[in-house]
Protein backbone atom coordinates (compact mmCIF):
# COMPACT_ATOMS: atom_id res chain seq x y z
CA UNK A 1 0.00 0.00 0.00
CA UNK A 2 1.11 3.54 -0.77
CA UNK A 3 0.59 6.78 1.10
CA UNK A 4 -0.88 9.42 -1.20
CA UNK A 5 -1.24 13.03 -0.07
CA UNK A 6 -3.86 15.01 -2.02
CA UNK A 7 -3.24 18.76 -2.09
CA UNK A 8 -6.82 19.46 -3.24
CA UNK A 9 -8.33 18.07 -0.03
CA UNK A 10 -5.27 18.31 2.28
CA UNK A 11 -5.77 14.63 3.17
CA UNK A 12 -3.68 11.45 3.04
CA UNK A 13 -5.03 8.01 2.08
CA UNK A 14 -3.59 4.56 1.33
CA UNK A 15 -3.86 3.00 -2.13
CA UNK A 16 -2.50 -0.23 -3.65
CA UNK A 17 0.68 -0.05 -5.74
CA UNK A 18 -0.05 0.63 -9.41
CA UNK A 19 -3.27 2.59 -8.81
CA UNK A 20 -4.04 5.08 -11.59
CA UNK A 21 -4.44 8.79 -10.89
CA UNK A 22 -8.06 8.59 -12.01
CA UNK A 23 -8.80 5.88 -9.42
CA UNK A 24 -6.98 7.95 -6.77
CA UNK A 25 -9.20 10.91 -7.68
CA UNK A 26 -12.28 8.73 -7.16
CA UNK A 27 -10.81 7.34 -3.93
CA UNK A 28 -10.53 10.82 -2.44
CA UNK A 29 -14.15 11.49 -3.50
CA UNK A 30 -13.23 14.88 -4.89
CA UNK A 31 -16.02 16.86 -6.54
CA UNK A 32 -14.27 19.17 -8.98
CA UNK A 33 -17.02 21.02 -10.89
CA UNK A 34 -15.11 20.86 -14.21
CA UNK A 35 -13.58 17.47 -13.51
CA UNK A 36 -9.85 16.64 -13.50
CA UNK A 37 -8.03 16.59 -16.83
CA UNK A 38 -4.52 15.89 -15.49
CA UNK A 39 -2.59 15.99 -12.22
CA UNK A 40 0.70 17.13 -10.73
CA UNK A 41 2.58 14.19 -9.25
CA UNK A 42 5.37 15.52 -7.03
CA UNK A 43 4.96 18.79 -8.97
CA UNK A 44 5.31 17.10 -12.37
CA UNK A 45 2.24 17.00 -14.65
CA UNK A 46 1.04 13.52 -15.65
CA UNK A 47 -1.96 12.07 -17.49
CA UNK A 48 -4.80 10.63 -15.40
CA UNK A 49 -3.94 7.11 -16.60
CA UNK A 50 -0.49 7.42 -14.96
CA UNK A 51 0.03 4.67 -12.37
CA UNK A 52 1.67 5.28 -9.01
CA UNK A 53 4.22 2.90 -7.45
CA UNK A 54 5.68 5.07 -4.67
CA UNK A 55 4.38 7.49 -2.04
CA UNK A 56 3.42 10.73 -3.78
CA UNK A 57 1.98 14.22 -3.38
CA UNK A 58 -0.79 14.72 -5.93
CA UNK A 59 -2.70 17.80 -7.06
CA UNK A 60 -5.53 17.30 -9.55
CA UNK A 61 -5.94 19.96 -12.26
CA UNK A 62 -8.97 21.12 -14.21
CA UNK A 63 -9.14 23.45 -17.22
CA UNK A 64 -9.18 26.58 -15.06
CA UNK A 65 -5.40 26.04 -14.68
CA UNK A 66 -2.98 26.84 -17.52
CA UNK A 67 -1.59 23.31 -17.50
CA UNK A 68 -5.05 21.74 -17.44
CA UNK A 69 -6.17 23.89 -20.37
CA UNK A 70 -3.12 22.77 -22.38
CA UNK A 71 -4.13 19.13 -21.75
CA UNK A 72 -7.69 19.89 -22.88
CA UNK A 73 -6.56 21.69 -26.05
CA UNK A 74 -4.09 18.93 -27.01
CA UNK A 75 -6.83 16.30 -26.63
CA UNK A 76 -9.27 18.40 -28.66
CA UNK A 77 -6.66 18.79 -31.41
CA UNK A 78 -6.23 15.03 -31.62
CA UNK A 79 -10.00 14.66 -32.05
CA UNK A 80 -9.87 17.24 -34.86
CA UNK A 81 -6.98 15.37 -36.52
CA UNK A 82 -8.93 12.08 -36.35
CA UNK A 83 -12.07 13.71 -37.77
CA UNK A 84 -10.13 15.13 -40.74
CA UNK A 85 -8.35 11.79 -41.32
CA UNK A 86 -11.68 9.95 -41.47
CA UNK A 87 -13.44 12.54 -43.65
CA UNK A 88 -10.54 13.39 -45.98
CA UNK A 89 -8.12 10.42 -46.22
CA UNK A 90 -6.04 12.26 -48.83
CA UNK A 91 -6.05 15.57 -46.92
CA UNK A 92 -4.39 16.77 -43.73
CA UNK A 93 -4.63 19.54 -41.15
CA UNK A 94 -2.02 21.63 -39.35
CA UNK A 95 -2.54 23.55 -36.11
CA UNK A 96 -0.58 26.70 -36.81
CA UNK A 97 -0.96 29.39 -34.12
CA UNK A 98 -3.18 30.88 -31.43
CA UNK A 99 -5.26 33.82 -32.66
CA UNK A 100 -8.66 35.38 -31.87
CA UNK A 101 -8.91 33.47 -28.55
CA UNK A 102 -8.73 30.17 -30.44
CA UNK A 103 -6.36 28.21 -32.68
CA UNK A 104 -5.99 28.81 -36.39
CA UNK A 105 -5.85 25.58 -38.42
CA UNK A 106 -4.99 25.06 -42.06
CA UNK A 107 -6.98 22.34 -43.81
CA UNK A 108 -4.90 21.02 -46.72
CA UNK A 109 -7.19 19.85 -49.51
CA UNK A 110 -6.90 20.15 -53.26
CA UNK A 111 -9.75 22.66 -53.28
CA UNK A 112 -11.19 25.65 -51.40
CA UNK A 113 -12.72 24.96 -47.98
CA UNK A 114 -16.48 25.54 -47.76
CA UNK A 115 -18.96 25.94 -44.93
CA UNK A 116 -20.16 22.39 -45.63
CA UNK A 117 -16.66 21.11 -44.79
CA UNK A 118 -16.73 22.91 -41.44
CA UNK A 119 -20.16 21.44 -40.64
CA UNK A 120 -18.99 17.90 -41.50
CA UNK A 121 -15.83 18.22 -39.42
CA UNK A 122 -17.71 19.54 -36.38
CA UNK A 123 -20.30 16.76 -36.65
CA UNK A 124 -17.58 14.09 -36.94
CA UNK A 125 -15.71 15.53 -33.93
CA UNK A 126 -18.91 15.37 -31.85
CA UNK A 127 -19.43 11.73 -32.90
CA UNK A 128 -15.89 10.90 -31.75
CA UNK A 129 -16.51 12.68 -28.42
CA UNK A 130 -19.85 10.89 -27.90
CA UNK A 131 -18.16 7.51 -28.57
CA UNK A 132 -15.86 8.18 -25.56
CA UNK A 133 -12.84 6.55 -27.25
CA UNK A 134 -9.75 6.14 -25.01
CA UNK A 135 -6.47 7.91 -25.79
CA UNK A 136 -3.84 5.14 -25.61
CA UNK A 137 -0.19 6.02 -24.90
CA UNK A 138 2.56 3.67 -26.10
CA UNK A 139 6.24 3.97 -25.20
CA UNK A 140 8.90 2.18 -27.25
CA UNK A 141 12.20 2.70 -29.07
CA UNK A 142 12.29 6.04 -30.87
CA UNK A 143 13.44 4.42 -34.12
CA UNK A 144 10.32 2.20 -34.14
CA UNK A 145 8.06 5.25 -33.71
CA UNK A 146 9.95 7.09 -36.46
CA UNK A 147 9.32 4.14 -38.80
CA UNK A 148 5.62 4.14 -37.86
CA UNK A 149 5.26 7.84 -38.67
CA UNK A 150 7.22 7.51 -41.94
CA UNK A 151 4.94 4.66 -43.03
CA UNK A 152 1.97 6.97 -42.51
CA UNK A 153 3.58 9.90 -44.33
CA UNK A 154 3.94 11.96 -41.12
CA UNK A 155 7.46 13.16 -41.90
CA UNK A 156 7.21 16.22 -39.63
CA UNK A 157 6.87 13.98 -36.55
CA UNK A 158 9.49 11.53 -37.80
CA UNK A 159 12.03 14.38 -38.20
CA UNK A 160 11.21 15.79 -34.73
CA UNK A 161 11.73 12.47 -32.92
CA UNK A 162 14.67 11.41 -35.12
CA UNK A 163 16.58 14.60 -34.18
CA UNK A 164 15.59 14.55 -30.49
CA UNK A 165 18.39 12.18 -29.48
CA UNK A 166 16.07 10.12 -27.24
CA UNK A 167 16.44 6.33 -27.01
CA UNK A 168 12.78 5.89 -26.04
CA UNK A 169 9.79 8.02 -27.02
CA UNK A 170 6.01 7.69 -26.96
CA UNK A 171 3.08 8.14 -29.29
CA UNK A 172 -0.71 8.20 -28.88
CA UNK A 173 -3.41 6.16 -30.57
CA UNK A 174 -7.08 7.16 -30.92
CA UNK A 175 -8.84 4.26 -32.59
CA UNK A 176 -6.86 3.73 -35.81
CA UNK A 177 -5.36 7.25 -35.76
CA UNK A 178 -1.84 7.73 -34.38
CA UNK A 179 -0.21 11.01 -33.42
CA UNK A 180 2.43 12.59 -31.21
CA UNK A 181 1.90 15.19 -28.46
CA UNK A 182 4.61 16.39 -26.12
CA UNK A 183 2.32 16.70 -23.09
CA UNK A 184 -0.48 14.85 -21.35
CA UNK A 185 -3.93 14.05 -22.81
CA UNK A 186 -7.25 13.35 -21.07
CA UNK A 187 -8.14 9.64 -20.62
CA UNK A 188 -10.81 9.55 -23.34
CA UNK A 189 -12.68 11.71 -25.83
CA UNK A 190 -15.73 11.93 -23.53
CA UNK A 191 -13.78 14.34 -21.30
CA UNK A 192 -14.19 17.06 -23.96
CA UNK A 193 -17.38 18.88 -23.01
CA UNK A 194 -17.28 22.08 -25.04
CA UNK A 195 -15.73 23.20 -28.34
CA UNK A 196 -16.59 24.76 -31.67
CA UNK A 197 -14.98 25.02 -35.07
CA UNK A 198 -15.76 27.78 -37.55
CA UNK A 199 -14.51 28.96 -40.93
CA UNK A 200 -11.91 31.68 -40.39
CA UNK A 201 -10.50 33.44 -43.45
CA UNK A 202 -8.78 30.74 -45.56
CA UNK A 203 -8.72 28.19 -42.75
CA UNK A 204 -10.51 27.10 -39.59
CA UNK A 205 -10.65 28.45 -36.05
CA UNK A 206 -10.80 25.87 -33.27
CA UNK A 207 -12.67 27.46 -30.36
CA UNK A 208 -12.07 26.44 -26.75
CA UNK A 209 -13.73 27.04 -23.35
CA UNK A 210 -13.04 30.17 -21.34
CA UNK A 211 -10.64 29.37 -18.48
CA UNK A 212 -12.46 31.53 -15.91
CA UNK A 213 -15.88 30.16 -16.89
CA UNK A 214 -15.48 26.79 -18.69
CA UNK A 215 -19.24 26.55 -19.32
CA UNK A 216 -18.90 29.04 -22.19
CA UNK A 217 -16.60 29.38 -25.18
CA UNK A 218 -14.00 32.11 -25.53
CA UNK A 219 -15.39 35.05 -27.45
CA UNK A 220 -13.95 35.35 -30.97
CA UNK A 221 -11.92 38.56 -31.17
CA UNK A 222 -11.02 39.92 -34.58
CA UNK A 223 -7.22 39.87 -35.01
CA UNK A 224 -6.65 40.34 -38.73
CA UNK A 225 -3.30 42.10 -38.35
CA UNK A 226 -1.90 39.42 -36.05
CA UNK A 227 -3.07 36.67 -38.40
CA UNK A 228 -1.37 38.47 -41.31
CA UNK A 229 1.93 38.66 -39.38
CA UNK A 230 1.82 34.96 -38.51
CA UNK A 231 1.04 33.94 -42.08
CA UNK A 232 3.66 36.23 -43.62
CA UNK A 233 6.41 34.72 -41.47
CA UNK A 234 5.18 31.18 -42.10
CA UNK A 235 5.43 31.88 -45.85
CA UNK A 236 9.05 32.92 -45.27
CA UNK A 237 9.66 29.77 -43.25
CA UNK A 238 8.32 27.64 -46.10
CA UNK A 239 10.47 29.50 -48.65
CA UNK A 240 13.53 28.65 -46.51
CA UNK A 241 12.25 25.08 -46.14
CA UNK A 242 11.95 25.39 -42.34
CA UNK A 243 8.39 24.92 -41.09
CA UNK A 244 8.96 22.65 -38.10
CA UNK A 245 11.62 22.07 -35.44
CA UNK A 246 12.58 18.81 -37.17
CA UNK A 247 13.33 20.77 -40.38
CA UNK A 248 15.34 23.28 -38.33
CA UNK A 249 17.41 20.62 -36.53
CA UNK A 250 18.28 18.88 -39.80
CA UNK A 251 19.28 22.20 -41.43
CA UNK A 252 21.60 22.96 -38.48
CA UNK A 253 23.20 19.51 -38.64
CA UNK A 254 23.79 20.00 -42.36
CA UNK A 255 25.73 23.21 -41.66
CA UNK A 256 23.11 25.84 -42.55
CA UNK A 257 22.84 27.48 -39.10
CA UNK A 258 24.79 30.59 -40.16
CA UNK A 259 22.50 31.12 -43.14
CA UNK A 260 19.40 30.81 -40.94
CA UNK A 261 20.77 33.37 -38.47
CA UNK A 262 21.80 35.83 -41.19
CA UNK A 263 18.53 35.58 -43.13
CA UNK A 264 16.39 35.91 -39.97
CA UNK A 265 18.32 38.97 -38.75
CA UNK A 266 18.22 40.55 -42.22
CA UNK A 267 14.47 39.99 -42.48
CA UNK A 268 13.92 41.74 -39.15
CA UNK A 269 16.12 44.67 -40.15
CA UNK A 270 14.24 44.96 -43.42
CA UNK A 271 10.94 45.09 -41.53
CA UNK A 272 12.24 47.83 -39.21
CA UNK A 273 13.53 49.80 -42.20
CA UNK A 274 10.14 49.46 -43.91
CA UNK A 275 8.38 50.87 -40.81
CA UNK A 276 10.79 53.84 -40.73
CA UNK A 277 10.22 54.38 -44.48
CA UNK A 278 6.46 54.35 -43.93
CA UNK A 279 6.73 57.03 -41.22
CA UNK A 280 8.94 59.16 -43.48
CA UNK A 281 6.56 58.60 -46.42
CA UNK A 282 3.64 59.91 -44.36
CA UNK A 283 5.61 63.04 -43.54
CA UNK A 284 6.35 63.63 -47.22
CA UNK A 285 2.64 63.38 -48.01
CA UNK A 286 1.62 66.18 -45.67
CA UNK A 287 0.67 64.18 -42.58
CA UNK A 288 3.57 64.90 -40.18
CA UNK A 289 4.10 62.06 -37.74
CA UNK A 290 5.41 63.63 -34.53
CA UNK A 291 4.76 60.77 -32.10
CA UNK A 292 5.64 57.07 -32.52
CA UNK A 293 3.81 54.94 -29.93
CA UNK A 294 5.24 51.48 -29.21
CA UNK A 295 3.60 48.84 -27.04
CA UNK A 296 3.82 45.10 -26.50
CA UNK A 297 3.84 42.45 -23.79
CA UNK A 298 6.69 41.62 -21.42
CA UNK A 299 9.99 40.47 -22.97
CA UNK A 300 8.84 41.21 -26.50
CA UNK A 301 12.01 43.22 -27.17
CA UNK A 302 10.36 46.65 -27.31
CA UNK A 303 13.48 48.46 -26.06
CA UNK A 304 15.86 47.09 -28.70
CA UNK A 305 13.21 47.54 -31.38
CA UNK A 306 12.86 51.22 -30.38
CA UNK A 307 16.62 51.73 -30.63
CA UNK A 308 16.88 50.04 -34.01
CA UNK A 309 13.87 51.95 -35.31
CA UNK A 310 15.52 55.19 -34.16
CA UNK A 311 18.58 54.39 -36.27
CA UNK A 312 16.42 53.71 -39.33
CA UNK A 313 14.48 56.93 -38.76
CA UNK A 314 17.82 58.80 -38.72
CA UNK A 315 18.66 57.31 -42.12
CA UNK A 316 15.46 58.99 -43.32
CA UNK A 317 16.64 62.38 -42.08
CA UNK A 318 14.57 62.37 -38.88
CA UNK A 319 15.66 63.06 -35.28
CA UNK A 320 14.10 60.52 -32.87
CA UNK A 321 13.78 61.54 -29.21
CA UNK A 322 12.77 58.92 -26.58
CA UNK A 323 10.15 59.79 -23.95
CA UNK A 324 9.65 57.46 -20.97
CA UNK A 325 6.11 56.99 -19.67
CA UNK A 326 7.63 55.99 -16.30
CA UNK A 327 8.51 59.65 -15.70
CA UNK A 328 4.80 60.53 -15.76
CA UNK A 329 3.78 58.37 -12.78
CA UNK A 330 1.59 60.06 -10.18
CA UNK A 331 3.21 60.46 -6.74
CA UNK A 332 3.29 57.10 -4.99
CA UNK A 333 0.60 57.91 -2.42
CA UNK A 334 -1.82 58.57 -5.32
CA UNK A 335 -1.04 55.27 -7.09
CA UNK A 336 -4.16 53.05 -7.40
CA UNK A 337 -4.27 49.88 -5.30
CA UNK A 338 -4.75 46.45 -6.82
CA UNK A 339 -7.07 43.71 -5.54
CA UNK A 340 -4.22 42.54 -3.27
CA UNK A 341 -4.11 45.94 -1.56
CA UNK A 342 -0.68 46.79 -3.02
CA UNK A 343 0.20 49.65 -5.37
CA UNK A 344 -0.67 48.73 -8.94
CA UNK A 345 2.02 50.45 -11.01
CA UNK A 346 0.69 48.86 -14.22
CA UNK A 347 -2.75 50.48 -13.82
CA UNK A 348 -3.62 53.13 -16.41
CA UNK A 349 -4.36 55.66 -13.68
CA UNK A 350 -0.91 55.17 -12.16
CA UNK A 351 0.03 57.77 -14.80
CA UNK A 352 -0.67 61.50 -14.47
CA UNK A 353 -2.70 61.50 -17.67
CA UNK A 354 -3.71 65.18 -17.64
CA UNK A 355 -0.13 66.37 -17.14
CA UNK A 356 1.18 63.98 -19.81
CA UNK A 357 -1.35 65.10 -22.41
CA UNK A 358 -0.81 68.78 -21.63
CA UNK A 359 2.95 68.41 -22.20
CA UNK A 360 2.35 66.51 -25.44
CA UNK A 361 -0.05 69.18 -26.68
CA UNK A 362 2.52 71.91 -25.91
CA UNK A 363 5.25 69.98 -27.72
CA UNK A 364 3.12 69.33 -30.79
CA UNK A 365 2.25 73.04 -30.95
CA UNK A 366 5.95 73.94 -31.04
CA UNK A 367 6.23 75.10 -27.42
CA UNK A 368 9.17 74.31 -25.16
CA UNK A 369 8.54 72.13 -22.09
CA UNK A 370 10.66 70.89 -19.19
CA UNK A 371 10.50 67.11 -19.09
CA UNK A 372 9.79 65.46 -15.72
CA UNK A 373 11.87 62.79 -13.99
CA UNK A 374 10.29 60.32 -11.59
CA UNK A 375 12.32 59.62 -8.46
CA UNK A 376 11.68 55.96 -7.63
CA UNK A 377 13.40 56.33 -4.23
CA UNK A 378 11.17 59.13 -2.95
CA UNK A 379 8.15 58.15 -5.05
CA UNK A 380 7.81 61.71 -6.32
CA UNK A 381 7.93 63.35 -9.73
CA UNK A 382 10.67 65.99 -10.06
CA UNK A 383 11.85 68.52 -12.64
CA UNK A 384 14.66 67.09 -14.74
CA UNK A 385 16.13 70.36 -16.03
CA UNK A 386 15.86 68.94 -19.58
CA UNK A 387 14.12 71.35 -21.96
CA UNK A 388 12.59 70.11 -25.19
CA UNK A 389 11.07 71.73 -28.25
CA UNK A 390 10.08 69.73 -31.36
CA UNK A 391 11.50 70.99 -34.65
CA UNK A 392 10.45 69.99 -38.16
CA UNK A 393 12.66 66.88 -38.23
CA UNK A 394 12.07 65.60 -34.69
CA UNK A 395 9.83 62.64 -33.80
CA UNK A 396 9.06 61.54 -30.24
CA UNK A 397 9.44 57.81 -29.49
CA UNK A 398 7.13 56.69 -26.69
CA UNK A 399 7.39 53.09 -25.48
CA UNK A 400 5.17 51.64 -22.74
CA UNK A 401 2.43 49.16 -21.92
CA UNK A 402 -0.31 51.81 -22.33
CA UNK A 403 1.08 53.38 -25.52
CA UNK A 404 -1.67 52.01 -27.79
CA UNK A 405 -4.54 52.81 -25.44
CA UNK A 406 -6.56 55.54 -27.23
CA UNK A 407 -7.29 57.15 -23.85
CA UNK A 408 -3.58 57.99 -23.44
CA UNK A 409 -3.54 60.50 -26.32
CA UNK A 410 -7.23 61.32 -26.96
CA UNK A 411 -6.67 64.86 -28.24
CA UNK A 412 -3.63 64.18 -30.40
CA UNK A 413 -4.67 64.13 -34.09
CA UNK A 414 -4.40 60.71 -35.72
CA UNK A 415 -2.12 62.08 -38.46
CA UNK A 416 0.45 63.03 -35.80
CA UNK A 417 0.65 59.47 -34.41
CA UNK A 418 2.11 56.22 -35.69
CA UNK A 419 1.28 53.16 -33.54
CA UNK A 420 3.37 49.98 -33.41
CA UNK A 421 2.63 46.70 -31.62
CA UNK A 422 5.68 44.52 -30.88
CA UNK A 423 5.46 40.87 -29.81
CA UNK A 424 7.39 37.63 -30.13
CA UNK A 425 5.05 35.68 -32.42
CA UNK A 426 6.73 32.29 -32.76
CA UNK A 427 6.04 30.96 -36.25
CA UNK A 428 7.96 27.68 -36.25
CA UNK A 429 5.99 24.57 -35.18
CA UNK A 430 7.22 21.58 -33.18
CA UNK A 431 5.34 19.54 -35.75
CA UNK A 432 2.11 20.05 -37.69
CA UNK A 433 -0.06 19.31 -34.65
CA UNK A 434 2.09 20.89 -31.90
CA UNK A 435 2.38 24.68 -32.05
CA UNK A 436 4.82 26.62 -29.84
CA UNK A 437 3.03 29.04 -27.47
CA UNK A 438 4.29 32.59 -27.98
CA UNK A 439 4.17 33.02 -24.20
CA UNK A 440 6.80 30.26 -23.80
CA UNK A 441 9.17 32.21 -26.04
CA UNK A 442 8.73 35.37 -23.96
CA UNK A 443 8.89 33.52 -20.64
CA UNK A 444 12.24 31.95 -21.57
CA UNK A 445 13.59 35.37 -22.59
CA UNK A 446 12.48 36.80 -19.26
CA UNK A 447 13.91 33.90 -17.20
CA UNK A 448 17.32 34.43 -18.82
CA UNK A 449 17.25 38.24 -18.46
CA UNK A 450 15.97 38.20 -14.86
CA UNK A 451 18.68 35.73 -13.85
CA UNK A 452 21.48 37.56 -15.67
CA UNK A 453 20.63 41.19 -14.88
CA UNK A 454 18.29 41.18 -11.87
CA UNK A 455 19.57 38.20 -9.87
CA UNK A 456 16.12 36.56 -9.92
CA UNK A 457 15.83 32.78 -9.90
CA UNK A 458 13.75 30.96 -12.51
CA UNK A 459 11.46 30.00 -9.65
CA UNK A 460 10.78 33.68 -8.86
CA UNK A 461 10.19 34.60 -12.52
CA UNK A 462 7.82 31.67 -13.10
CA UNK A 463 5.91 32.51 -9.90
CA UNK A 464 5.39 36.11 -11.07
CA UNK A 465 4.48 35.21 -14.67
CA UNK A 466 0.70 34.68 -14.12
CA UNK A 467 0.33 38.22 -12.70
CA UNK A 468 2.39 39.60 -15.62
CA UNK A 469 0.09 37.79 -18.06
CA UNK A 470 -3.00 39.10 -16.25
CA UNK A 471 -1.69 42.66 -16.65
CA UNK A 472 -1.10 42.06 -20.37
CA UNK A 473 -4.63 40.73 -20.84
CA UNK A 474 -6.01 43.85 -19.17
CA UNK A 475 -3.79 46.66 -20.48
CA UNK A 476 -2.04 45.52 -23.69
CA UNK A 477 -3.84 42.83 -25.70
CA UNK A 478 -7.20 44.70 -26.03
CA UNK A 479 -5.47 47.48 -27.98
CA UNK A 480 -3.10 45.54 -30.25
CA UNK A 481 -5.34 45.75 -33.31
CA UNK A 482 -5.31 49.59 -33.01
CA UNK A 483 -1.71 49.51 -34.23
CA UNK A 484 -0.77 50.88 -37.64
CA UNK A 485 1.65 47.98 -37.93
CA UNK A 486 2.76 44.89 -36.02
CA UNK A 487 6.37 43.83 -35.66
CA UNK A 488 7.29 40.21 -34.93
CA UNK A 489 10.34 40.19 -32.67
CA UNK A 490 10.69 36.38 -32.62
CA UNK A 491 13.65 34.95 -34.51
CA UNK A 492 13.48 31.58 -36.25
CA UNK A 493 16.58 30.30 -34.46
CA UNK A 494 16.21 31.90 -31.03
CA UNK A 495 14.89 28.95 -29.01
CA UNK A 496 17.90 26.90 -30.14
CA UNK A 497 20.23 29.72 -29.00
CA UNK A 498 18.42 30.26 -25.69
CA UNK A 499 18.55 26.54 -24.89
CA UNK A 500 22.10 26.57 -23.44
CA UNK A 501 21.29 29.70 -21.41
CA UNK A 502 17.92 28.57 -20.05
CA UNK A 503 18.53 24.91 -19.20
CA UNK A 504 21.05 25.43 -16.33
CA UNK A 505 18.78 28.12 -14.80
CA UNK A 506 15.67 25.92 -15.03
CA UNK A 507 17.46 22.92 -13.51
CA UNK A 508 18.05 24.94 -10.34
CA UNK A 509 14.31 25.02 -9.57
CA UNK A 510 13.80 22.53 -6.69
CA UNK A 511 11.13 19.89 -7.23
CA UNK A 512 9.50 20.63 -3.87
CA UNK A 513 8.14 23.99 -5.09
CA UNK A 514 5.03 24.57 -7.25
CA UNK A 515 7.09 26.23 -10.03
CA UNK A 516 8.94 22.95 -10.68
CA UNK A 517 6.15 21.68 -12.98
CA UNK A 518 6.56 24.66 -15.32
CA UNK A 519 10.37 24.43 -15.21
CA UNK A 520 10.16 20.71 -16.03
CA UNK A 521 7.77 21.41 -18.94
CA UNK A 522 10.08 24.07 -20.39
CA UNK A 523 13.11 21.76 -20.08
CA UNK A 524 11.25 19.03 -21.93
CA UNK A 525 10.20 21.54 -24.59
CA UNK A 526 13.79 22.77 -25.08
CA UNK A 527 15.07 19.19 -25.39
CA UNK A 528 13.63 19.03 -28.93
CA UNK A 529 16.01 21.73 -30.22
CA UNK A 530 19.53 21.25 -31.53
CA UNK A 531 21.48 23.90 -29.56
CA UNK A 532 23.17 26.81 -31.38
CA UNK A 533 25.98 29.00 -30.08
CA UNK A 534 25.29 32.75 -29.98
CA UNK A 535 28.73 33.79 -31.27
CA UNK A 536 27.35 34.53 -34.75
CA UNK A 537 24.57 36.81 -33.48
CA UNK A 538 25.26 40.44 -34.37
CA UNK A 539 25.65 42.88 -31.43
CA UNK A 540 22.48 44.68 -32.58
CA UNK A 541 20.40 41.47 -32.50
CA UNK A 542 17.15 41.84 -30.62
CA UNK A 543 18.03 38.66 -28.72
CA UNK A 544 21.09 40.41 -27.24
CA UNK A 545 18.73 42.41 -25.00
CA UNK A 546 18.21 39.17 -23.05
CA UNK A 547 21.45 37.24 -23.58
CA UNK A 548 23.92 40.10 -23.23
CA UNK A 549 26.61 41.31 -25.63
CA UNK A 550 24.50 44.09 -27.15
CA UNK A 551 26.07 47.22 -28.60
CA UNK A 552 23.06 49.19 -27.30
CA UNK A 553 22.96 50.66 -23.80
CA UNK A 554 19.94 49.77 -21.67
Amino acid sequence: MLQIYCKNSDKTKNFPEGTSLLDIYKGFDLQMPYGPVSAKVNNKVESLDFRVYYNKDIEFLDITSASGMRTYVRSLCFILVKAVEELYPEGSISLEHPVSKGYYCNLHLDRTIGLDDVKRIKQKMQEIIDADIPFLRTECHTEDIVCLFLQRGMTDKAKLLETSGQLYSHYYRLGETVDYYYGSLVPSTGYIHLFDIIKYYDGLLLRIPNRENPTRLEEVIKQEKMLDVFQEYQRWNRIMGISTVGDFNIACREGHATDLINVSEALQEKKIANIADEIAHRNQNGERVKLVLISGPSSSGKTTFSKRLSIQLMTNGMKPYPISLDDYFVDREKTPLGSDGKHDFEAFKALDLDFFESQLQDLLKGREVELPKFNFVTGKRENSGKKLRIDDHMVLILEGIHALNPALTPSIPAENKYKIYVSALTTILLDNHNYIPTTDNRLLRRIIRDYKYRNYSAEATIARWPSVRAGEEKWIFPYQEYADTMFNSALLFELAVMKDYAEPILRKVPNNCPEYSEAHRLLKFLSYFTPLQDKELPPTSLLREFLGGSSFRY
